[in-house]
């Protein structure tokens, strides 16, 4: 199983999805804002970030470009999780340098399925 951390601001949404992930057999790892998550990253050394994009203090975008720009942590696997599935929101995620997106509500199979994806692929 992979060690996840999870970004995200909003608690209930963040309780849900670390209570569904760990019943699933992973190790999951939480952060509340965008510095809090980058730090951790560095701590934690997760195999996959699961970032909400609209954060405090330093939002998703910002953070998974401070993610991409240290060698350490260019290729880790982030997919960006957010309530905007406009005409655009995917291809602003991946720009910022998110690996894949899914939105709000999770559905945790279909995640579950990318998260799968990514810790198989070579990066």
């Amino acid at each position: 199983m992979a060690l996840i951390l999870v970004i995200e601001d909003n608690e209930l949404n963040r309780d849900l999805l670390v209570r569904r992930l760990e019943r699933r057999g992973h190790s999951v790892h939480w952060a509340a804002d965008g510095e809090q998550g980058v730090r951790l990253v560095h701590e934690v050394h997760p195999d996959v970030v699961l970032m909400d994009m609209s954060l405090p203090r330093l939002d998703g975008y910002a953070a998974t470009r401070q993610l991409r720009s240290d060698p350490a942590t260019a290729d880790l696997p982030v997919i960006a999780l957010t309530a905007h599935a406009m005409t655009g929101d995917r291809e602003r995620c991946l720009a910022a340098g998110c690996t894949d997106y899914d939105t709000k509500p999770v559905d945790l199979n279909r995640l579950l399925v990318k998260i799968n994806a990514l810790l198989r692929s070579p990066l």
